[in-house]
């Protein structure tokens, strides 16, 4: 079977798109080949700056014939008709077959599509690809009306088997398809015929051409560290910019060069972060100290000598970059051990949202909150309301400005140098965290409240100004932000009742995004709520307590904060369950979880879930659900039909069966139990508590039946089954489990 070759070399192909336009030319031209009828054995697409590749192997050698057979209308139709069915299966009336049907004699036409050769179909479908590739961003070149990612050199297309290899013929736009290819730029330049793809790679390899990305990242990860070991150093991993290192060259030539000893003090992620995303560089770091000492460059070409120009040109751009940074740094010092409040002020005329207002607005909210979140996590609130004021300060400072990315952990640093407590300094890089699934979560104290504060605030105020993602929209993070909540409530086992603070918060940014109630009175019905505990009860003591003058502001925010609240923990829950599934959870359980009292306690919501979770798993839990669902199937049935609730009234005297009995008595002892363990938050011992009715419940409803003919005992029985559903219930609601 034939193998199929495909490169298309042009101009520099940026290294961030690469790997999907190999992945593109591969789809999309294996895609069109099926469909047209060519089947292959396998195929792998390369690239490298300059070129797309694509191999083909165990291609047919043409697209087989195909038969179709075509039912037409009856003999003896109209002549029409039959004409219609001619020219649409494009046969001759002498071509057609008379057949007996159920329904007579019927015309029948075999129309036969022929094979065609692969470098027909090849041809097409390549120019289709070419003319149609969807690169992020296009150009066209010359006159001519083609687009590509840069223009667009050659292109090399052949067919081989075992007697020899074809070029396909085609052309597009004047670019003939050939046989030949380019080595390097510049170490090899000119033209070479090829005659496969093995062919291909060697010469390509021979030309200083490395054609595997893959490869090329390896080589130069492996001289990197190689390198920085036989220096007693090390390389600071960064898979991110080895990939985009490898789209730069076509020829890795790996040079450590020195940095220049008046930066060696700068923060090492000020280093990292000013030659990464200015020069491309690799970090090299002494492992002793941890300072960044040195630098890995990649070069595309060998040069006599040994790269020595090269690193003297790379170390001066260098420098004047990292004088920059140095120049930041010792601005941003200066500020700062003057007092971050300079920075904090600043922000006053930072817009956060329009509706919200601006970022120093946001920082007292997120201050205020902070203080109150401190005591649920074990935090100094005074400490954490102090970090919370200065966690944002340095978006104001010279080096965040020039490298956003930084934000946070150079508070950390600002807020050290400003003679900050250690915990406050820490909370300035911590709170933005976890910013992913992946992230750690912060644990100090003070940097969980103030996180939390943050999230927290973020989400309140964008469902006050009713900003809520829809779909697959989420500009302003607001997923990852009740997913940051989650994970910090989750892995530091805070006990927090998120709907107190959602409706504190939730006053404030009302404050802020309509300004009909002043900030006093919305801090005073905060204090209310905070005693209360509820929106409405401290509503009226607010009320009670200021008499008439907040009453018309007041009442809007009495209709709209309550159901807000509940829309945004509904949201958690929705978050909560796409977390837990990843964990094994199923979703149901979850639900018949989330519709039990606290709900808003997610540590505790969790606990009983995983319990749960872990009791169905069991022999008894299955069992009992299928008995739970029995009763109340048969109760629901029972209370539609007669119209009213079983819900109290049974007695163990108007028990017939022995099983009756023994089920009245395990109700009794496990509705204590399962009581007793629920008030002490042992869900496991609850499920134990459940688990002992699963024997008496099996055998009531093996031995009687509910709907008795004597009413006395039908009704009876049925309240017996309300109490399995009470008893029951105490742990989960068990009607939103399936199964």
């Amino acid at each position: 079977m034939p193998d199929l070759l495909i490169e298309l070399f042009s101009e520099e192909i940026p290294a961030r798109m690469q790997a999907r336009a190999a992945e593109d030319l591969k789809k999309r031209m294996t895609d069109g080949l099926v469909e047209a009828g060519l089947t292959y054995a396998g195929a792998h697409a390369l690239s490298t700056p300059r070129r797309l590749t694509l191999a083909v192997e165990g291609m047919l050698a043409e697209s087989p014939t195909l038969r179709e057979e075509r039912k037409g209308p009856k003999v003896g139709a109209p002549d029409k008709a039959i004409e219609g069915f001619l020219r649409g299966a494009g046969v001759a009336r002498e071509d057609l077959e008379e057949r007996e049907t159920p329904k007579g004699p019927v015309y029948f036409a075999t129309i036969e599509k022929p094979g065609r050769p692969a470098a027909q179909i090849v041809a097409e479908v390549l120019e289709d690809v070419i003319r149609n590739f969807p690169w992020p961003k296009s150009m066209r070149w010359g006159a001519g009306s083609l687009r590509w990612v840069r223009p667009l050199h050659s292109i090399l297309c052949l067919i081989s088997d075992e007697s020899g290899a074809t070029v396909v013929d085609l052309e597009i736009e004047g670019i003939k398809a050939g046989d030949s290819t380019e080595g390097h730029r510049f170490m090899a330049p000119g033209r070479f015929a090829v005659s496969g793809f093995d062919d291909y790679q060697a010469k390509l390899k021979r030309s200083s051409v490395v054609l595997d990305p893959a490869e090329r990242a390896e080589a130069i990860w492996q001289d990197a560290t190689n390198q920085a070991f036989a220096n007693g150093l090390e390389v600071v991993e960064d898979k991110g910019l080895l990939a985009e290192v490898a789209g730069l060259v076509e020829w890795p030539v790996v040079l450590m060069g020195q940095i220049d000893d008046q930066f060696l003090e700068l923060p090492p992620e000020v280093l990292q972060t000013s030659m990464k995303e200015h020069q491309k560089f690799f970090s090299v770091k002494n492992p002793k100290t941890g300072r960044i000492e040195r630098f890995i460059t990649v070069a595309n070409r060998e040069t006599a000598d040994n790269g020595a120009t090269i690193l003297a040109g790379n170390q001066k751009v260098l420098s004047a970059r990292l004088a920059d940074a140095k120049f930041f740094w010792e601005n941003d010092l200066r500020v700062a051990t003057e007092g971050m409040e300079t920075w904090t002020e600043a922000l006053s005329n930072v817009t956060f949202h329009n509706k919200l207002g601006s970022q120093s607005d946001r920082i007292a909210r997120i201050a205020a909150l902070a203080r109150e979140i401190a005591p649920v996590v074990g935090a100094d609130a005074d400490l954490a309301e102090q970090a919370a004021k200065v966690a944002k300060a340095d978006l104001s400072s010279e080096m965040v400005y020039e490298f956003p990315e930084l934000q946070g952990l150079m508070g950390r640093y600002y807020a050290e140098a400003a003679g900050l407590p250690q915990d406050v300094a820490n909370a300035c890089e911590a709170h933005y965290s976890p910013l992913g699934p992946s992230d750690d979560v912060p644990t100090e104290p003070v940097s969980v409240a103030v996180a939390l504060a943050d999230k927290l605030d973020t989400l309140t105020g964008f469902w006050a100004i009713d900003e809520k993602p829809t779909g697959s929209k989420d500009p302003f993070a607001l997923r990852r932000a009740a997913l940051g909540v989650i994970r910090l409530v989750l892995e530091n086992d805070v006990r927090m009742r998120l709907d107190r603070h959602f409706d504190t918060q939730l006053v404030r940014n009302e404050v802020a995004s309509n300004g009909d109630l002043k900030k006093e009175h919305a801090e005073d019905l905060v204090r209310e709520i905070a005693d209360h505990g509820v929106f409405g009860a401290a509503f009226e003591a607010a009320k009670e307590r200021l008499g008439d003058v907040p009453g018309g502001s007041f009442s809007s925010l009495e209709k709209k904060v309550p159901d807000t609240s509940v829309d945004l923990l509904a949201f958690f829950h929705d978050r909560l369950k796409v977390f837990l599934r990843d964990q094994g959870i199923r979703h149901d359980v979850i639900d018949a979880c989330v519709a039990m009292p606290g709900n808003d306690d997610l540590t505790l919501l969790v606990k009983r879930a995983r319990a749960l979770e872990a009791f169905l798993k069991t022999e008894d839990g299955e069992n009992l659900l299928q008995g739970f669902k029995r009763a109340n199937n048969i109760l629901t049935q029972a209370e539609e039909k007669d119209g009213v609730e079983y819900s109290y009234g049974a007695d163990a005297k108007f028990a017939e069966d022995t099983t009756e009995t023994a089920l009245f008595e395990a109700l009794e002892t496990s509705q204590g139990a399962i009581s007793s363990a629920i008030e002490a938050e042992d869900f496991a011992a609850a499920m134990g508590g459940m688990a002992a009715l699963r024997a008496p419940i099996d055998a009531f409803f093996e031995a009687v039946q509910v709907n008795s003919d004597n009413q006395v005992v039908r009704r009876n029985r049925l309240n017996l089954l309300s109490q399995i559903r009470q008893v029951c219930g105490q742990v989960a609601d068990l009607t939103r489990v399936e199964g």
